[in-house]
């Protein structure tokens, strides 16, 4: 008989090792199946935001993760290297780390596969590959057979394993997708670009301490620093140019050398191939016990650096839902608010990136020419800043950011510990209060609080160390807020009558009665 697990992770790049190591801290059996045998070893995506950074705080070591990694600035600059834009990058996000992250991928993956090994929880079985499913009213079964990853085929042993849901972050070639015979939606972007990633030989020149996007109409190119040591380097492809002839060395070294003026004396090539590009949304993201997640459900064009952020959410968001409700604390309807809540929002950023894509990539020399202009004259509105969740598992409430994030300092605990929020408080709910609420809530909601897992943070019995939760409530011009396990604002209390309101409506959210949209 197949092993029986809560959840089975298809997948284990960066949306499936979050969702893994979140719902194994949460204490559910959890297995991973991934046909490669090993962690891919090498940096597919170099950027992250504050947000990603937290959920990686709550899914491994976030100072082993961002070991090597720096701010990042963003210039976007004409074929003449005048600047159109600059996204400048703070040191200091309303997450407690910076708002734009150079990082190097297998450092994240690797502190993230270690913290959910020492679990106990979480089986990973690597070098099986996903051949079929079966669903039924109680779980899904899932078909495996051996990878082989020097043939690239299916020729191992065959075996089984079930679960109670699936979630699918198997990338955007999704086997599983294919299997629920789910479509996806194209929006008209597809373009093919060279990535060249390189090790440097030398101290790095200060012009690549951070990102440039080179709008060239000749070919538009891009360089990003990858943490202090590497460097990447893309290049579009041009009409007659094929994918064997920008992978071979030489035409890594002259795209160097002619763009850059680097050889082999400044930096070593570690890994060369040609990306397509391009802005995808599955038709559905559930079907019956299996969820797609990250580029399984979307994909979208890189000038955004928001593909592997938006994944990340999807396991976020995700796998506090499927926790409360393999414990009983919700229904399963509560599942479909994964769809409603992530497909808006992914899909606002995903056309976000095709217009940057195509800022990016004006080939037309006239054309270019009036977008200079258009920037140079102030007449290009800034991005519009990411969008809110609109609809789910909200408080409905008239002039708060309900559906924001919520941010996160460093605090002091009454026994004299002292160091980010979340790390002291845990990962779940979480209640924070001006003062003591016991008297407010009394036992019964507290109760229910506690059921919930949510941490009840009273600042005036810790000692709020930046002012950030303080500076929040004062904003939010209330006397408490209650934040989802995803940092996102559920709601807040305007006084002490209306906090027990406020946890009567997370009741009523999750149980999908009133009280609040689900």
């Amino acid at each position: 008989m197949a092993p029986h697990y809560d959840i089975a992770v298809v997948g284990y790049g960066p949306t499936g090792l979050a969702a893994a190591s979140l719902l194994g801290r949460l204490g559910h059996r959890v297995v991973v199946c991934e046909r490669w045998p090993g962690l891919y070893g090498l940096p597919r995506l170099t950027h992250i935001d504050d947000e990603t950074a937290r959920t990686i705080q709550a899914a491994g070591d976030v100072d082993e993760a961002l070991r090597d990694s720096s701010m990042c600035q963003y210039l976007w600059v004409n074929g003449k290297g005048e600047t159109l834009v600059n996204i400048p990058a703070s040191p200091e996000g309303p997450m407690g780390y910076p708002d734009h992250i150079s990082m190097y991928q297998p450092d994240v993956e690797g502190a993230i596969d270690k913290r959910l090994r020492g679990y106990g929880t979480v089986d990973v079985r690597q070098g099986w590959a996903v051949t079929g499913l079966d669903q039924d009213d109680d779980g899904v079964t899932l078909r495996l057979r051996g990878w082989n990853a020097d043939a690239m085929c299916v020729d191992g042993p065959h075996d089984s394993v079930r679960a109670r849901y699936v979630i699918a972050a198997d990338g955007s070639r999704s086997g599983i997708r294919e299997l629920l015979g789910v479509e996806r939606q194209d929006f008209g972007f597809n373009e093919q670009w060279v990535n060249v990633d390189t090790e440097w030989l030398r101290p790095r020149p200060p012009q690549f301490a951070y990102g440039t996007q080179y709008c060239d109409p000749a070919r538009g190119h891009m360089t990003i620093n990858i943490g202090a040591t590497r460097q990447r380097f893309e290049f579009a492809l041009l009409p007659g140019e094929t994918r064997e002839e920008m992978t071979t060395p030489e035409t890594a070294w002259r795209l160097l050398r002619e763009y850059h003026d680097l050889g082999p004396d400044d930096v070593r090539i570690t890994r060369q191939l040609v990306y397509g590009f391009e802005a995808r949304i599955a038709t559905r993201w559930r079907t019956g016990r299996v969820f797609l997640a990250g580029d399984a459900a979307h994909t979208m064009p890189p000038y955004l650096g928001q593909g592997a952020c938006s994944g990340i959410r999807d396991a976020t968001n995700l796998a506090w839902k499927l926790h409360l409700v393999l414990g009983g604390l919700a229904p399963d309807a509560l599942l479909d608010s994964y769809e409603s809540e992530r497909r808006p929002h992914v899909t606002a950023l995903t056309h976000a990136a095709i217009g940057l894509g195509r800022v990016a990539n004006t080939h037309d020399t006239e054309a270019a020419a009036a977008r200079d202009a258009a920037f140079f004259a102030g007449e290009v509105p800034p991005p519009p800043p990411f969008p809110p969740l609109s609809g789910g598992v909200l408080r409905k409430e008239v002039g708060t950011p309900v559906g924001t994030l919520t941010p996160q300092g460093r605090i002091r605990l009454a026994d004299g510990r002292t160091g980010r929020f979340d790390d002291l408080t845990g990962y779940g709910f979480t209640l924070v209060t001006t003062e003591d609420p016991t008297a407010a809530l009394g036992p019964d909601r507290l109760g229910r609080l506690e059921s919930l897992g949510c941490a009840v943070v009273a600042l005036d019995t810790v000692d709020d160390l930046d002012g950030r939760h303080r500076e929040y409530l004062q904003l939010l011009g209330a006397v408490a807020y209650l934040a989802r396990p995803d940092f996102v604002l559920f709601g807040t209390a305007a006084d002490t009558t209306d906090l027990g309101t406020l946890v009567d409506d997370l009741d009523a959210a999750l149980s999908g009665t009133v009280g609040a949209a689900v």
